[in-house]
């Protein structure tokens, strides 16, 4: 039985917990013994009401001892100015003994705060993207339903809480028992953390060192908001000298120039199939300006961004 924690630290993200707490109901409720124990907390304890005036029942997190497998931050509202040192702390050191540790809706920036999200990637609601430019660093976010990278598990908020879900369900008692649930709630489609699926790296490259498959899937998990030369190496377990090498043996390219080949082909698919703003896809795929993303685009395919897009009036 896996022992998991909600910390609710405002009544913004009751909805989000909420579609957090359903599918492990519904797991207890269809296997043969409890499947998870949940727990809700609280910085103080007793009830925590949300915004529609819901209530949920919680222990204060001083009183309860740290022995649970995962705690889930949940915040919504304003979770940047939160500034509680004893949190912090009590957090920090469920970490040292080994607990996993999430966030939902704004909890990864909760988490960022007590700093449990250094060198790990994380998803946070798009409303909180602004609180990690202002609390600085070189975060790995991304946007995505949800992530899960190790010991760290986030989601958006909303709806996305019963995609990771079924994903944790899956991963502790099988797709088919998480499939059940996921009918249970007539989740018919089960959202991966990024959609659509590609194929794999291996199906698409060959065979390859285990630290350049690392750094191809950061790549292509990091097209909007580009990481350097250095977080790749670092993340992947080499030197960047290392890396490099491993790079250039195996795809006969530096890292660098296969990133920007991946971002570019990334914007060539955006070009032909939707109708966004070429200025709109040079920031999706990480280019500052539109400028440096045609002179890139032109040196990598030869023509322009917007040769690929139909000349108007024609058939």
């Amino acid at each position: 039985m896996k022992r998991i924690a909600f910390l609710l630290i405002d009544g913004h993200a009751l909805l989000s917990t909420a579609s957090a707490l359903e599918p492990l109901r519904a797991a207890n409720l269809f296997s043969d013994g409890a499947a998870f124990e949940v727990t809700l907390l609280s910085r103080n304890g007793g009830a925590a009401l949300s915004s529609v005036g819901a209530s949920f029942p919680t222990r204060a997190y001083r009183e309860v001892a740290l022995d649970f497998d995962l705690i889930f931050v949940a915040a919504g509202g304003d979770p940047a100015r939160v500034s509680d040192p004893a949190l912090f702390a009590w957090l920090r050191q469920a970490d040292r003994q080994g607990i996993a540790l999430g966030g939902i809706s704004g909890g990864a920036v909760i988490l960022a705060k007590a700093g449990l999200l250094d060198q790990r990637r994380f998803t946070v609601h798009w409303h909180h993207y602004e609180d990690f430019e202002k609390l600085g660093g070189a975060w790995l976010l991304e946007r995505r339903l949800f992530v899960i990278d190790r010991d760290r598990y986030t989601c958006a908020g909303g709806a996305a809480p019963l995609d990771m879900m079924h994903a944790i369900i899956a991963r502790t008692h099988g797709t088919a028992f998480a499939q059940r649930i996921s009918d249970w709630f007539i989740q018919t489609e089960i959202r991966s953390p990024e959609a659509p699926q590609t194929a794999s790296i291996e199906s698409r490259y060959g065979a390859l060192p285990r630290a350049v498959t690392a750094a191809l899937e950061l790549m292509e998990s990091h097209i909007a908001d580009p990481l350097s030369h250095e977080q790749i190496a670092a993340l992947a377990g080499l030197s960047g000298r290392q890396l490099q090498r491993q790079f250039n043996a195996s795809l006969g390219r530096s890292v660098m120039a296969e990133y920007r080949r991946i971002r570019l082909e990334t914007a060539r698919e955006l070009i032909v199939s939707t109708r966004l703003p070429l200025s709109e896809i040079a920031l999706m795929t990480g280019f500052a300006r539109q400028a440096n993303f045609t002179e890139a685009f032109r040196s990598q395919f030869g023509a322009a961004p917007s040769s690929l897009r139909p000349r108007k009036g024609a058939a």
